[in-house]
Parts: structure tokens; C-alpha cells; sequence
């Protein structure tokens, strides 16, 4: 593709339509980008004339939003590709394990093979920026990171990347200091942690290594704490002030959380309190088989929360899709946020808080210098594509086309 070119007849957000003081849907209008080495440096008005001799791609009307973000996956672990198995129950997380360990070498197909098929899916759903968790343990040393890495290669300019280290058998438990230590040396630039009580059986000892690590590899932290009530909580306050020691703030996540979810709302503000000031985000998978943390309370106190689907066909889970959107209007509906607003909103937990309008109405998204990362769907407005998981038709990154198309009956 041209490094400059027109991309015209875009569908974008321009405000609030208002009657009575109450917000009750989103205008919108056509507009013209001008799109030069990746970036959005012009947006003009469709009514506009252009005047230069520059390439042009019809958009055909269809709704732009800033692109989508997975803040939680395991590419290292999907089923996808090969033959189709459910879940066998087990009454314990290690049991989960070891059947992990056991069915995951034996698959006939490859562990980037597999990856592929879900970055494919990503693609296909919107998704531009991944955050992926690999499994580092002994018994599989690297090989699901330079597995992972060669799957990533395969979509280099397709999207961009992140990835954890993670020791998904404990830190501890399986003495993985000096692999994880050697992952983030190849390319992870994030420390992985699981329930350091229950699963490392030491919170401080688990943390002090997670910590080290993270600062002598310039690294942030990926946590996944499944831990419930009061136990989670403990655990969340011991993190929250060894970042602030460490000086990580604004570079550690905690991925579930549900013990936020399990406390009282007047207990949860203080928690989101501790977790703004460290600078702490939250990342949910919004399940719905138990509590989560409570989104909109936390996001009200200047915690940043995302979204991310987690488990898409593996062996602890045989559902999932890959949808961040249909996550993310999961959680509306589960959160009754069923007015346009709120349901406009929702959008920002899938996009690294991107929106097209900011809470008065004002356009924020797109702006000139932003990269050219968009979703285009079949949809008025913003709480439509939420409440209706609406079609993606295209995904555009960098300003490249890499998945779909504006040509009908095109893919």
C-alpha cells in the first residue's frame, strides 16, 4: 500500500444527541483520514473536496472505532487447530496441571500452529495489540516462548505484542527464578505470577522473586490472582506497597482479582484506592460462573481496567471465541449499563481506554498523530456495536488492511 493515501467515507462519532437534558444516542457524520507512513494525520469532512491526486480507499460508510486490545491470552495454550476434546473436571488447580502437562506434548499439531489460529481469529474480531502469557517450567524449559515468538513473526505488521513470562505451575513451587530470569532476556518484558498463598505457598518469598526479576529486567508484572475474599485482598495490599518500595508503579497488572468482587463495595473503594495510588491495573476476564472485580467502581477511583478473554479452547476451558468485543458487551449487560452512554463507554476497557467521545460529548478519537489502528463494524454508534457485538467488517493497522475488506463479498 501506498505510505500516503485518502481513506474517505469514514463513519465517526461526532457527539451527543440530547433532548431534555438526557443523553439519548450519538451523531455521527463522514469523514475523510488522511493516512501517511501508518499514521492519521488529517480528518476532514466528507463534504470536503480533495483535491491532490493521492490514493483513495472507500471505506462505504461503515462506523470507525479505535481498534481492539487483548489484555489476556495464552497463545501457548489453545486447542485450536487440533481435534476437538472438552474438559475432563478435576477437584483441584494442580490436577489441572498435570493434565496440562501431559495432553499439551502430545497434540499433533505445533504450538505456533495453534497460536496462528487464534492470532487469526484476534485479527478477524479487531484485535491490533495482544498480551500474551506463555508457560515457563521445567519440564518445557523455553520452547513455548520461541514457539510463541515464531508465531508472533508470522503477524509481524498485523498487530503489535506483549509478552509474560509466566510460571503457570508457581514460581516457587517449580523453582523458575532462573528461567523466567532467561525469558525476559529473550523478549518477554513481563514477570508472571500465580496466587503466590495458594499455589507457591509463600506470598512474601513469591513476591520478592517476582519483584527482583521485574526490576533487574526493566519488566513489569503480570499477577493472576484467583484467590478469594479476605486471602485475595491481603494479597493485593502486599503487592500494591512492594510496588510502590520498588518503584513500579504504572508497569504491574493483576489479572481476575475476583477477591475484589467478593468484599463489600465500601471495602472495594479502599482497595481501589491503594491500587490508583500504586498504579496498579486490573484485568478481567468478566466470567460468568463467579464474582468479579466491580469494573465501574474502580475505573470511577482512576484504576485502569481492561478486558481480556482468556482461555479460548484449552484445556481448562473448551469455550471462548477470541471476541473482545462480545466480552466487552458481556460486561454491559451483566453490569446493566443498558443507556447510550454507558454502553458507548464500555468500549474503553477493550481499547487501551481509546473512545470516540469523551463523557461531554466531545470528539476525542480520532485525533492527528494517532496511529491508524481502526476497526471498522456494521454500526450507527459505539453502544450499538457493544449491545449487538456488531459484525466487524475490516481491521486496519498501522494503516494497512489485514484482515477483511470494504469490497463486498471480499474477506
Amino acid at each position: 500500500m501506498s505510505s500516503a493515501y485518502w481513506l474517505t467515507n469514514v463513519r465517526l462519532e461526532s457527539g451527543h444527541q440530547i433532548a431534555n437534558g438526557v443523553i439519548t444516542g450519538t451523531k455521527t457524520g463522514s469523514f475523510h483520514l488522511f493516512i501517511q507512513d501508518g499514521n492519521i494525520e488529517k480528518v476532514v469532512s466528507a463534504d470536503d473536496i480533495i483535491t491532490d491526486d493521492l490514493p483513495q480507499k472507500d471505506a462505504k460508510g461503515l462506523l470507525g472505532l479505535p481498534s481492539f486490545a487483548e489484555k489476556h491470552c495464552h497463545l501457548d495454550k489453545t486447542l485450536l487447530g487440533d481435534r476437538w476434546r472438552a474438559v475432563t473436571p478435576t477437584p483441584s488447580i494442580f490436577e489441572r496441571l498435570q493434565i496440562e502437562k501431559e495432553v499439551l506434548p502430545s497434540l499433533e499439531t505445533t504450538t505456533q500452529e495453534r497460536a496462528e489460529k487464534l492470532l487469526d481469529m484476534y485479527l478477524k474480531s479487531g484485535v491490533t495489540h495482544i498480551r500474551t502469557h506463555v508457560d515457563i517450567y521445567p519440564e518445557v524449559g523455553l520452547n513455548n516462548l520461541e514457539e510463541v515468538k515464531k508465531a508472533l513473526q508470522t503477524f509481524e505488521g498485523r498487530l503489535s505484542n506483549e509478552i509474560v513470562a509466566f510460571p503457570q505451575h508457581g514460581l516457587l513451587r517449580t523453582k523458575a527464578k532462573g528461567l523466567l530470569r532467561e525469558a525476559l532476556r529473550q523478549g518477554a518484558g513481563f514477570v508472571g505470577g500465580v496466587d503466590p498463598a495458594t499455589v507457591d505457598g509463600d506470598i512474601e518469598a513469591s513476591f520478592h522473586q517476582m519483584v527482583e526479576l521485574a526490576v533487574e529486567g526493566n519488566a513489569g508484572i503480570d499477577l493472576h490472582l484467583h484467590d478469594p475474599d479476605y486471602l485475595g485482598v491481603f494479597t493485593i495490599k502486599r503487592l500494591a506497597q512492594l510496588t510502590r518500595e520498588a518503584g513500579l508503579q504504572g508497569k504491574v497488572a493483576i489479572s481476575h482479582a475476583y477477591s475484589l468482587g467478593d468484599i463489600p463495595l465500601s471495602q472495594a473503594e479502599e482497595i481501589a484506592e491503594l491500587l490508583a495510588d500504586a498504579g496498579i491495573s486490573i484485568i478481567t476476564s468478566v466470567p460468568i460462573d463467579r464474582k468479579f472485580p466491580p469494573v465501574g467502581l474502580l475505573r470511577k477511583k482512576g484504576v485502569s481496567v481492561a478486558i481480556g478473554c482468556d482461555n479460548i479452547f484449552d484445556v481448562w476451558s473448551p469455550f471462548g471465541n477470541g471476541d473482545i468485543l462480545e466480552r466487552a458487551g458481556r460486561l454491559a449487560e451483566i453490569s446493566n449499563w443498558v443507556d447510550e452512554q454507558p454502553l458507548a463507554q464500555t468500549l474503553s476497557y477493550i481499547t487501551d481506554g481509546k473512545v470516540p467521545l469523551d463523557l461531554e460529548g466531545k470528539q476525542v478519537w480520532p485525533q492527528v498523530g494517532d496511529d491508524a489502528n481502526i476497526a471498522f463494524v456494521e454500526a450507527s454508534c459505539s453502544a450499538e456495536a457493544i449491545a449487538r457485538r456488531s459484525k466487524r467488517v475490516a481491521t486496519m493497522f498501522k494503516g494497512d488492511i489485514v484482515s477483511g475488506s470494504f469490497k463486498l463479498g471480499e474477506k
